[in-house]
């Protein structure tokens, strides 16, 4: 039974505050989004799965087009495409946000 009310009280300590986050990162050329938690659920259950299986599908049609693609010298530009921003939009980006979680505002 100790070792149960240790876990349980472990456990509310370690999760039992959240932190608060402040509305600006300090540098006033950065905006930190702040998305609903519809957003959040919407992006965890629908968004991250899809953009990971495009990250795959996307990996699998870079190496066929690889020949190609280094013919003619954009192997660069595929990878980007088919890859990386897939690949930064699924595991980069902050839940429920739009963009990248920071927009540099100009």
């Amino acid at each position: 039974m100790n070792l149960i009310r240790t876990f349980v009280v472990t456990l509310l300590l370690s999760i039992g505050t959240p932190a608060v986050a402040s509305s600006g990162s300090g540098d006033p050329l950065y905006s930190i989004q702040n998305p609903p938690a519809y957003a959040m659920i919407g992006d965890l259950l629908i968004a991250r799965p899809l953009l990971v299986v495009a990250t795959v599908i996307g990996t699998g049609a870079f190496v066929v087009s690889l020949p190609f693609t280094a013919f003619s010298g954009g192997v660069g530009d595929a990878g980007q495409a088919l890859v990386l921003d897939p690949a930064k939009a699924a595991f980069a980006r902050c839940l429920g946000c739009i963009g990248e979680g920071f927009e540099r505002q100009e």
